[in-house]
């Protein structure tokens, strides 16, 4: 099972999460491309990071909106959308190429991932830069979502995730963010719960209802307090033997 977390969205003086030992728990990294977090240093930071320890890098797509942390709705035209993400990809992949890495698959981040989920033109745009850019690149995201479906009929491998940590709904969506119980915060919940993903490829919804999800990959937050719970989650799994490896 891949372990997916968010990283490299340090900027300037101010710097977020801990990278150095998430590294050493996950196996892939979402590097901020610098839009919504990140920055030239703190990008080729990660990928050196990441070639060092053998984590496949992605490219964590966001809308360019350093002040909100990608996550405010924008709402952004085609060509707009279309040329931020390559942008954006073309950033990251010359800084891993410098460091030996490569970037080998594409994830949204925040307000876009929430787009992505339903809004059939702001998928377009994505999935038409990132075929731009490789036909032949993996995304990674919600599963049943507008993104993986285009990206599906482009030809592009999609991998589905899914979320330890986040409480979800009946019909397979995530509890939103706005919602005081979005997210559980009960660690031995949240390592049950990834387990049972793992190895049964479900989640238990707010009512109840056994959800079937099957991922490729368990996202792991990357938020304070994250190290100690990717700690808790991978040595979950392992003792449930599951073992943890890159689904690229």
């Amino acid at each position: 099972m891949d372990l997916n977390a968010d990283v490299g969205q340090s900027f300037g003086s101010w710097t977020a999460g801990g990278d150095p030992a998430m590294f050493q728990l996950i196996t892939s990294a979402n590097v901020a491309c610098g839009l919504h977090a990140g920055d030239p240093v703190t990008m080729l930071d990660s990928c050196r990071a990441a070639y060092e320890l053998d984590v496949t890098v992605g490219a964590h797509l966001g809308y360019r909106d350093l002040a909100g942390y990608g996550q405010r709705a924008l709402g952004m035209g085609f060509d707009e959308l279309f040329g931020d993400v390559l942008y954006q990809l073309g950033a990251l992949d010359g800084v891993a190429h410098a460091v030996g890495a490569s970037v080998d698959y594409v994830k949204a981040h925040g307000a876009l991932y929430d787009a992505l989920i339903s809004d059939a033109e702001q998928a377009s745009a994505v999935v038409a830069a990132v075929n731009a850019y490789d036909p032949g690149l993996p995304i990674l995201g919600f599963p049943g979502s507008e993104l993986l479906k285009q990206a599906k009929e482009a030809g592009h491998p999609v991998f589905i995730e899914a979320f330890a940590d986040r409480a979800y709904l009946a019909d397979g969506s995530l509890v939103p963010l706005s919602d005081e119980d979005a997210v559980l915060h009960d660690v031995d919940v949240v390592v049950e719960r990834a387990v049972r993903l793992a190895t049964q490829g479900e989640v238990v919804a707010v009512d109840g209802t056994a959800v079937k999800v099957r991922p490729d990959s368990l996202r792991l937050r990357g938020s304070p307090g994250a190290v100690e719970l990717a700690a808790r989650i991978r040595a979950g799994l392992e003792a449930a033997g599951v073992e943890p490896e890159a689904f690229v």
